[in-house]
């Protein structure tokens, strides 16, 4: 049990007015009562000091964690899975994907109608390259999802190192950079999931406009066929003269 200050004062003081009465010294007991209460204060503020010294210490170790930098960065591997979709679009044959060439090269090779001053053999290498563009449509829809299924496991280390860093994170901005890294990913992903709908979406188009050519070039020739004359007429025909 401890004992309280002023029993701990009059024990002092009773060890030492003895020898004090006995050397013949004058000692003002009321005056060593209060440099004894000044010592302990200053005693306990020294050692508010020091706590205090010690909490602002840990704040800034705190806070110092809090502004450490993530060690990991996943940047590098999202751009470079986006850079080769982008790599097989910029590639594409066929119909351009450049907004205003496309609408140019539309133009020229799907016609709303074919007229009489078309010649026989642009039909022929309109009906050409109409095949030819639908084809190259499947084609770059066909490597954009083989890309999409190789990038599949790229994104999987990604995403199980980015989650291992945000877990491990020592501070708010590590978890925070984490965070937006893991959004990074699935930003990245929703973009190439809008690249492999457009390819798709454009294979379609150009194969509905492939058909449309056809049923254009097929009313032309049966007009062509017909010409613009009198039409056969079919009567008896009588070899013997009966």
């Amino acid at each position: 049990m401890k004992k309280s200050l002023p029993a701990i004062v009059a024990a002092i003081l009773m060890t030492v007015l003895p020898a004090a009465q006995a050397q013949w010294v004058v000692i003002d007991p009321a005056n060593l009562v209060q440099n004894i209460l000044t010592a302990a204060r200053t005693l306990q503020q020294i050692n508010n000091q020091i706590q205090q010294l010690q909490n602002e210490a840990q704040m800034l170790t705190n806070q110092a964690k809090n502004l450490t930098s993530l060690p990991f960065s996943a940047l590098n591997q999202l751009q470079s899975a986006l850079s080769a979709t982008n790599q097989l679009l910029q590639q594409a044959q066929g119909l351009s994907l450049n907004l205003t060439q496309m609408e140019t090269q539309f133009a020229q090779l799907y016609p709303a109608a074919y007229t009489a001053a078309t010649p026989a053999n642009q039909m022929a290498l309109d009906a050409s390259q109409h095949w030819q563009n639908a084809l190259e449509a499947l084609r770059t829809a066909a490597e954009v999802q083989s890309q999409s299924v190789q990038n599949f496991a790229s994104d999987e280390q990604t995403l199980s190192a980015l989650v291992n860093s945000s877990q491990s994170a020592v501070g708010a901005l590590q978890a925070t950079q984490a965070t937006n890294q893991l959004l990074a990913l699935q930003a990245r992903q929703a973009i190439q999931a809008q690249q492999l709908q457009v390819t798709q979406d454009r294979a379609v188009a150009l194969e509905q406009a492939r058909q449309v050519a056809v049923h254009a070039r097929a009313a032309e020739v049966r007009h062509r066929f017909h010409g613009t004359g009198t039409p056969y007429t079919p009567s008896p025909v009588n070899f013997y003269g009966n």
